[in-house]
Formats: structure tokens, sequence, C-alpha cells
């Protein structure tokens, strides 16, 4: 088919008002009154960010969830989203339909349409990247650099799974002769494969947090990443850090722990709050079904971020995922 049918077939269906039924050039919106735009990119590359055998529709499903993160840690609310898609010689219409189906569903889910793209060739691997906007009341996106001290750092929802749920795929060596217990697997695979963005979170998140950023590189390596950005020290305790009941049936293995906190893909929202705030945000974020935990503390200085379990130095061999 041609590309405009292929648009027209898999991906039409799926566009918001603004993206002008993916006819045109370019999709036109407008913020609502009084609100800033917060746009984010990310792209995936089969093989280095998914497997290429992974299912088309959580190949989309992560793609965009791993956008909606980066929005929810700011505290703004989806808009929409454009979609540049790579793909390889021999790309079915299989593929495409679960993959649009994937889509739709994660858009429907966060309240967020297609607005517009590009579809390529590629003699390369499956790449996909998307550009996601969100708005926020003027002035009130949470940065990454706002952190103070005396602030307590506090993380949402469970980490850890999705670092556990790649090595057992890639590693499974690490956890016994038998592998990872079946049900953890399945759990810790399931949290890799799909992204849980914390978009309701946003609201709480304007209201009290000072800095923000979401977990895609490794709990231990985004605090320090986060802290430096705000020209302050800190520690946290990766020993009060929230497991999963799947990684804790894992992570008796010094490996383990130590993927647990430093390996990527989490996407949960790491925060910086005043103590005082704590138990108003703690009621908030529940009340919207996500559990927050207080981990550690910002502090005055430019000190390397200290890490302790359970009171005892922590001192992983890496602290984070990186490209480079």
């Amino acid at each position: 088919m041609t590309e405009d049918d292929l648009i027209a077939r898999f991906f039409a269906p799926l566009a918001g008002a603004g993206g002008l039924g993916l006819k045109d050039d370019a999709a036109c919106v407008s913020p609502p009154p009084g609100c800033d735009l917060v746009v984010t990119v990310d792209a995936l590359v089969a093989g280095v960010h998914f497997f290429p055998d992974d299912p088309p529709d959580s190949i989309a499903r992560k793609a965009l969830g791993v956008n909606l993160s980066d929005l929810a840690a700011k505290a703004a609310d989806p808009m929409g989203y454009v979609l540049a898609l790579a793909l390889p010689e021999g790309t079915d219409d299989a593929f495409l339909s679960a993959f649009a189906s994937g889509l739709g569903r994660a858009g429907l889910d966060h309240r967020i349409a297609l607005l517009g793209g590009d579809t390529v060739r590629t003699p390369g691997p499956l790449t996909v990247s998307v550009t996601a906007f969100g708005v926020v009341p003027g002035g009130r996106m949470v940065p990454r650099t706002g952190a103070l001290p005396g602030d307590l750092v506090a993380v949402t929802g469970t980490v850890g799974d999705a670092a556990l749920g790649l090595l057992s795929r890639t590693r499974p060596e690490l956890f016994g002769a038998d592998g990872p217990p079946a049900a953890a697997a399945a759990h810790l695979r399931d949290r890799y494969l799909h992204p849980q963005p914390r978009n309701r979170l946003a609201p709480a998140l304007r209201m009290y947090a000072r800095a923000a950023m979401d977990v895609s590189d490794g709990l231990a390596g985004d605090c320090a990443k986060m802290l430096r950005a705000s020209g302050a020290s800190g520690m946290i305790d990766v020993g009060a850090a929230p497991f999963s009941p799947a990684a804790q049936a894992v992570i008796g293995e010094p490996a383990l722990f130590e993927a647990a906190v430093t390996g990527g893909d989490d996407y949960e929202i790491l925060l910086t709050l005043p103590p005082e705030n704590w138990e108003s945000f703690r009621r908030d974020a529940e009340s919207e079904g996500i559990a927050v935990t207080a981990i550690g503390r910002v502090e005055e200085g430019d000190a390397p971020l200290r890490l302790l379990r359970r009171g005892v130095p922590f001192t992983p061999a890496k602290t984070s995922f990186s490209h480079f």
C-alpha cells in the first residue's frame, strides 16, 4: 500500500481534532487559555529499548507510555502526540494493525490523541519516536531543578520491576537454576513491556512538589541527576525503596537487588517536597490509587548523593543505565 493508504487505514482513526484527520502536513492546536505547553520526545529502537519480537501492541503502548511518564513528572495533563515510525522492509498489515490497536488503547486510557507524524522505510531496525504535548496552568510545571535542602525525597509505585523483568529474559541464570518463579516473572516482564505513567498524579504534584522527574534510567542515578540539577546534595535509603511482591521474591541475590535500584524503565515519579506537605500529598496520591514512599532527604552542598541500605553505606558498581 502507499504511505497515504497506510496512514488512512491504521492511524487516521486515532487522530484528534487538531490532527485534521491526518490529511495535512501539520497539526493545528492551541493550549487552553492561561496554560503553558509542555513538550517531550523519546525514541525507541528495536534491540535497544524493546525486543524485536515483542508484541506490536506492547511496543506501541511503551512508546506512548514513556512520553506520558515525562508529562506526568512535569505535572502536565496530556494533550496530544505526534508519531514518527521507521518501518523495516517486510513489515506487514498484521503488525501495523496490532501496533495501531495498542496505540489507540493507550491513547484512550490516558485521554491523548494522535495529531500527526511521519512514516518511512528503513534498512535498520524498527524505530518509534513519539513527541507528546501536555498542558499545565501557567508557571505551574514542576521542574527537575527545584529541590531544596530539607525536602523529603519520595517515589511512586514500585521500583526495579522492569529491570528485573529485562534480566529474566537476558540473564535468567541470575535467578537460580530454575529462573524466577513463573508468577513473579510474568509480573516483572509485564512491567518492562508496559509502563504505567502516573498522569493522575499531576494535580497533586502541582500542589505539593518542588522538583520531579520520572525514573527512566534507575532510581539511584536519576535521584543523583535531580539533586545535581537542583544544586543540592542528599541521601536516599535504597533499603526503604518500595518493591513489589514479585521483586521481593527474587532480590535476595546481591546482583538482583543492585539491578532493582539502578536499572531503568521503572517510569515511576521521583519527587521532592517539604516535609509538612507529605501527609496531604500521600493522601491525595492514594486517593488516585497510587502509593508513594518517602526514601530520603535533600541536603545542602554539592557532594554526591549518598546511598544507604538500612543505615549502611551502599555502593553499586554503577548507579543508572546510560546509552553512552
